[in-house]
């Protein structure tokens, strides 16, 4: 594994934001929910597509606090534009857990 250093890790801006819209993403390659999320005043909300659907169903997203990379460049996805990488750990079949704070905190604070 490389190792970095805390100025590389400080360049990474991972926030915390509100699910606030989730649908299915009829276009992606593979099976993916299309996301609206709110990081806050100084973010806004940003878009991103996530390959969640194993395990979440877009009813149970909204409303749901998640922790995201919101620096990376735009990536366009079939027709879709991803603002943002949402986290999660990768089970032993690919299924995706998502990470979240185990208490509510205002959106677009900064993981440390």
């Amino acid at each position: 594994m490389e190792t970095i250093t805390w100025n590389d890790f400080e360049k990474v801006q991972i926030r915390v934001g509100t699910i606030l819209r989730a649908a299915p993403f009829e276009k992606a390659r593979n099976p993916a929910y299309q996301l609206e999320i709110d990081f806050g005043p100084e973010l806004g909300i940003k878009r991103s597509s996530a390959q969640i659907t194993r395990l979440y169903r877009p009813e149970e997203l909204t409303g749901r606090q998640v922790v995201a990379v919101v620096n990376f460049p735009v990536k366009q996805i079939a027709n879709f534009f991803s603002e943002c990488l949402v986290l999660g750990v990768v089970g032993d079949d690919k299924e995706i857990v998502l990470l979240q704070p185990d208490r509510p905190v205002k959106n677009g604070h900064r993981i440390a």
